[in-house]
């Protein structure tokens, strides 16, 4: 998974994917969500790879370029479904507590599955 800081166009989107063949989801700010065109959407979805809306917060590329997703995250995500709260109510709660986008939290809720 990836997260895209840049508006890409449809030759990015094809140049990722042909250099990152195992991308399953792209993460994009929802400004950037909007102006994606319909044959990179398209294309994505055809290759399998999930566009996620969303933001990275407290992360400063300047002093590390990857962001991992703690492993507490997904304990918190896991003892949540185990109490019966349903996946909106889990990306609402975990989103609030960590900064993650719902929508990211979501896609880990379904990959945790």
């Amino acid at each position: 998974m990836i997260h895209l800081a840049f508006r890409a166009s449809n030759t990015d989107i094809f140049k990722l994917l042909q250099n990152c063949p195992r991308i399953r989801a792209i993460q994009v700010p929802s400004s950037y969500r909007k102006t994606l065109s319909r044959a990179s959407e398209m294309f994505l979805v055809m290759q399998g790879v999930e566009l996620i809306e969303g933001e990275v917060w407290g992360h400063r590329k300047d002093i590390n370029e990857y962001y991992s997703i703690d492993e507490i995250v997904i304990l918190r995500i896991a003892r949540l479904r185990a109490s019966g709260a349903n996946p909106n109510e889990i990306a609402d709660a975990v989103s609030r507590e960590t900064r993650l986008s719902p929508q990211l939290v979501k896609y880990l809720i379904k990959q945790s599955s």
